[in-house]
């Protein structure tokens, strides 16, 4: 619970964390005194202004002006008015709306998974790359403490998702990676030995768009520690979590 509690707050940092500067390029703007179209407009911003986004509201985002020499007013405009600003950079600012067709131009999830590796309880942290609709580029560490061991593997994966349109939407997974294994009890001799091995890994996932930044993944792994003994070690592993994407 403590992990959890703790991914939440990063996220909410994460997503709280979106104060820019962004410059009209309309006519003028309104600021409102709330956020939302009831509220009376208190300012109003002319073009080629500068204005800081402080917080967001659901559709709705709370901005304070920057001219000098009058003072800032701080307001809240709706989502669209900020769509025809610019970056200081010169280009114009996406923001996403949290629908389903914001999370297909998402470039990067992060995400922590709990599950089962081998009958023991498992966490996962990944951090994923999207290249295209389709395929998906990721890192990811897992940790399973058992009464027997310790195992703690990373892998590098690519993800291809067949139906990326799906908000439910089912896709398959290729890693590579290495695999530490400690014993936690010495029942055999030299049993104390940590194990390092290459690890192989092919899985079966489903994603599923909630609200907002958030994808519910449920997935499936089988994998293979390629071991210095006669035979490969075959494992599994079940996984569900959150995700945010950016």
């Amino acid at each position: 619970m403590a992990v959890w509690l703790t991914f939440a707050l990063m996220v909410s940092q994460v997503l709280a964390d979106e104060n820019v500067q962004v410059q009209i390029q309309q006519p003028y703007i309104e600021l409102h005194s709330g956020p939302a179209g009831g509220f009376p407009v208190i300012h109003v911003v002319a073009k080629n202004e500068w204005i800081t986004v402080i917080k967001r509201r659901t559709n709705w985002f709370k901005v304070e002006t920057m001219k000098s020499g009058k003072g800032s007013a701080q307001g809240w405009v709706k989502q669209e008015a900020l769509q025809l600003t610019q970056s200081s950079v010169g280009q114009p600012v996406k923001l996403s709306d949290g629908s389903f067709e914001s999370f297909a131009q998402r470039n990067v999830e992060f995400g922590a998974l709990g599950g089962s590796f081998e009958g023991v309880p498992s966490m996962t942290v990944f951090a994923d790359w999207v290249a295209t609709e389709n395929l998906v580029a990721g890192v990811s560490v897992t940790q399973a403490l058992g009464d027997l061991s310790e195992n703690q593997f990373f892998l590098v994966s690519v993800q291809h998702t067949t139906f990326p349109e799906w908000r439910i939407s089912p896709y398959i997974t290729l890693g590579a990676g290495k695999i530490r294994t400690k014993p936690r009890a010495n029942l055999v001799q030299g049993g104390d030995e940590t194990r390092t091995s290459d690890l192989l890994a092919a899985g079966l996932g489903l994603r599923y768009y909630i609200a907002q930044n958030f994808i519910l993944k449920l997935e499936y792994q089988h994998l293979q520690a390629l071991t210095d003994r006669d035979e490969n070690e075959d494992l599994e592993q079940w996984k569900l979590g959150f995700a945010v994407f950016f």
